[in-house]
């Protein structure tokens, strides 16, 4: 679904700290011998941009086993190599936004409090408009007036539709309300935004499964999405958050949020080898426009590029 450009400048405005932490100190390693204290140093360097310990040691195992028998020599062997494994690990399997065969195609957002879920309602919904389609959101967020009123302000100024019910109404209810309008307007795409919750709470986490349950009452198929947003900047916590949420909901898809306010984007590498779910976009900054793709490819060069 090619809704969204990836735009590799973008990118790498995104990754400038991370780059910083991680392809500057790597590069410093250009025209050295790699011995076992260089591999340390890369260790260290990748746990620094919060790689994450498993995936570090089995980077860092490969490393030391290609010295070790001569086909690594010197650090921009080493950095090659890097590069190779990011593009070996991410694949090149489809990452896209699902796309119903009739519409509405349906796309639940899920996520704890204060990782810009409803930003990232927003950006989504600006990039569909972007791409000629109609989209009708639904707050479901119904515990939080502010993220209601938010959502509302965002309406006005992007000028999509948005359905939403009083202040702590059931949030199923002002789903399936927003469910029956998508189908009765011919909307082309139905976000719902859900409460922002811990997950931590199970009877949070169980209304989560009962909005779920409610949009398959009027659509057999859907949702067709269901994308959790997690904060870059929460490193190796947004691990735990994801594999709670996926007891919960067959979460499909991940949405990387304030990727540009972090110095430790190897986070994207650590999610994509501790979960089973694909990072399909990033956010790289408070306006509309700041939300791209994932695209493995532009990642690592934007990540290891000049």
């Amino acid at each position: 679904m090619g809704i969204f450009k990836s735009t590799l400048s973008a990118l790498r405005k995104g990754l400038g700290r991370t780059r910083e932490t991680m392809a500057a100190p790597l590069s410093l390693l250009r025209g050295r011998q790699l011995d076992d204290a260089t591999v340390d140093e890369i260790e260290s360097i990748l746990l620094r941009a919060d790689v994450g310990v498993s995936t570090t040691s089995s980077i860092v195992d490969g490393l030391r086993s290609a010295v070790k028998d001569g086909s690594l020599r010197r650090g921009e062997d080493a950095i090659e190599y890097l590069q190779k494994h990011l593009r070996d690990q991410f694949g090149r399997t489809d990452r896209g936004i699902a796309r119903a065969q009739q519409a509405p195609t349906v796309i639940l957002v899920a996520g704890v409090n204060g990782v810009g879920k409803t930003t990232s309602v927003a950006k989504i919904t600006w990039s569909l408009m972007q791409d000629g389609r109609k989209v009708l959101v639904a707050a479901a967020d119904t515990y939080r007036a502010a993220a209601v009123e938010q959502l509302g302000i965002w309406s006005e100024r992007l000028g999509f539709e948005l359905v939403k019910g009083h202040d702590g109404a059931d949030p199923a209810a002002v789903t399936y309300d927003a469910t029956e309008a998508a189908l009765a307007r011919g909307v082309d795409v139905l976000l719902v935004d859900t409460a922002g919750r811990m997950h931590t709470e199970q009877g949070l986490m169980r209304q989560l499964g009962k909005i779920q349950s409610v949009i398959r009452k009027l659509i057999p198929d859907a949702p067709h999405e269901v994308l959790l947003v997690l904060d870059a900047t929460q490193g190796q916590n947004a691990l735990a958050q994801a594999r709670a949420f996926q007891e919960t909901i067959d979460v499909t898809g991940i949405m990387l949020a304030k990727l540009d306010g972090t110095a430790r984007g190897g986070i994207v590498l650590a999610i994509h080898d501790g979960l089973d779910i694909p990072v399909k976009l990033v956010g790289l900054g408070e306006r509309p426009e700041d939300i791209e793709p994932f695209d493995p490819e532009a990642f690592t060069e934007a990540l290891f590029g000049e």
